[in-house]
């Protein structure tokens, strides 16, 4: 019965992306909806961005070692920034009215910084989608019995489909269907675990000291400075990236991008806490789930000791989860790839044909993301070192250019390549005792600083000019 309930709601999801299908009639509708969602389907594709394999299974884990500060990074980070881009960064993009986050970077600073951009864009995509789809594998073992490389590649190229023929009309419409199972299964999980425990007073209280604390409990450097970089991987990691950037942006005016945002921000934080208070549950109910792999504590939690409703229930939250997230996240480096590696030397190339190319880069970013999942299988450690990735590279830039007017492009390329090189050295080579994205980011931002300083002022923009030769 669950297998079979499975089955069918993966051909709905199928249906849909067919259905959406004749909805796309250019590379505007394929990428951004075609700039209509009302404030509903906005607010739920903006909130389906990050929750996935992390919130529901990476993000539990850690919370029952280490409590409320193991998981900063996720989901109150990843709530910030969505409220951070409602507030500061969406009214302005919706104005300059453009198709991808690298559009501003040509705009502003010119094709260079375009380039650049998009290059270091589209590979930090492939550790987050590959997190989804390990994700994705592990749902394939437990309840199909699949071995994890064939359940990654069957989710992946089911998600890939369903990308490739509706774009982001069948990503809003499904992620909408998504989220109204993924917080009914939530809700009604979390009721009947916390019902049997006698209520969350009792699991609370079986805490250890200090589990719920939000500050650090060592007042040194060293531990603040790690509780400053859980706060922004994602807080401001994931601002400059191109899924959140085309969710927004596909809201139907400027108002519903920011309100949207913000929205999403908000209910976020609040159904991403059930996951993590699920967790404390069954451990309090079902201790022995500890010993085997704490990922899976909720998923063979329902497997063994919830009735087939709620396993139906849960696993069609888990799967809706995974293949919001991922298929999101595949369509945007296949956006950047095709409006701005691609069209830039292809100037008279038709909407069409470039239309072609996105879909083609849906299918090599599946790809690749898939390469990199079954060489990885730490869902947390790829999800961080995505946000990590253009949090070093291209956050300072995209800030910069947008309040510091006398920011350039010789500042905007320093920025990007010293805070990316100095993050990539002490991660893979040094081996820091600080946290390595600190002083990426730090780079970063001297290099827009003397970069700027060092050569002639270049006035910000109007997004009514012409774009910089």
């Amino acid at each position: 019965m669950l297998i079979f309930a499975i089955c069918f709601y993966l051909l709905i999801n199928l249906g849909v992306g067919l259905w959406a299908s004749k909805r796309i009639h250019n590379t505007e509708d394929f990428v951004l909806a075609g700039r209509r969602l009302p404030m509903a389907l906005a607010t739920m594709v903006t909130f389906a961005t990050w929750f996935g394999s992390e919130t529901m299974m990476g993000s539990p884990s850690h919370f029952l070692e280490g409590g409320f500060l193991s998981v900063i990074e996720e989901p109150f980070g990843a709530a910030l920034c969505l409220v951070l881009v409602g507030v500061f960064f969406a009214r302005t993009f919706y104005r300059w009215n453009i198709i991808t986050f690298c559009d501003f970077f040509l705009i502003r600073f010119g094709k260079t910084a375009e380039f650049v951009s998009a290059a270091m864009i589209i590979p930090s995509y492939f550790g987050w989608i590959a997190a989804q789809f390990v994700a994705m594998g592990i749902v394939g073992q437990v309840i199909f019995g699949l071995p994890l490389a064939i359940g990654i590649w069957v989710g992946a190229c089911m998600v890939m489909v369903y990308t490739l023929t509706g774009g982001m009309w069948s990503i809003s419409i499904t992620d909408f269907l998504h989220n109204i199972i993924l917080i009914i299964g939530l809700v009604v999980l979390a009721v009947i675990l916390f019902t049997k425990t006698g209520g969350i007073e009792p699991v609370l209280a079986q805490q250890p000291e200090g589990f719920f604390r939000m500050v650090p409990k060592e007042h040194s450097l060293q531990s603040y400075a790690e509780y400053l970089a859980a706060w922004i991987t994602i807080g401001l990691g994931s601002i400059p990236q191109q899924d959140i950037f085309q969710r927004v942006m596909a809201s139907k005016d400027a108002d519903t991008a920011v309100k949207s945002s913000i929205w999403a921000g908000v209910l976020y934080l609040t159904v991403a806490l059930l996951p993590l208070f699920i967790a404390l549950a069954s451990k309090s109910l079902y201790p022995q789930l500890m010993q085997g792999d704490t990922k899976m504590i909720i998923p063979n939690m329902v497997l063994q000791h919830a009735p087939m409703w709620i396993q139906i229930l849960f696993f069609g939250a888990l799967i809706s989860a995974l293949l919001s997230t991922s298929s999101g996240a595949i369509l945007a480096p296949a956006a950047v790839l095709g409006e701005n590696l691609v069209k830039p030397y292809f100037p008279k190339l038709p909407d069409a044909k470039l239309l072609l190319v996105i879909r083609g880069g849906v299918v090599l970013v599946t790809l690749s993301s898939i390469w990199m999942a079954r060489s990885r299988q730490d869902i947390f450690e790829l999800v961080g070192e995505s946000s990590a990735f253009s949090l070093v590279s291209l956050f300072i830039p995209l800030t910069f250019g947008l309040y510091w007017k006398r920011a350039n492009k010789a500042g905007c390329l320093a920025s990007m390549i010293l805070g990316l090189g100095v993050w990539m050295g002490c991660e893979f080579v040094w081996e820091t005792t600080f946290p390595a994205l600190l002083y990426g980011t730090l780079a970063s931002l001297l290099g827009m600083l003397v970069g700027s300083w060092l050569t002639p002022p270049q006035p910000l923009l109007s997004p009514t000019l012409k774009k910089l030769d």
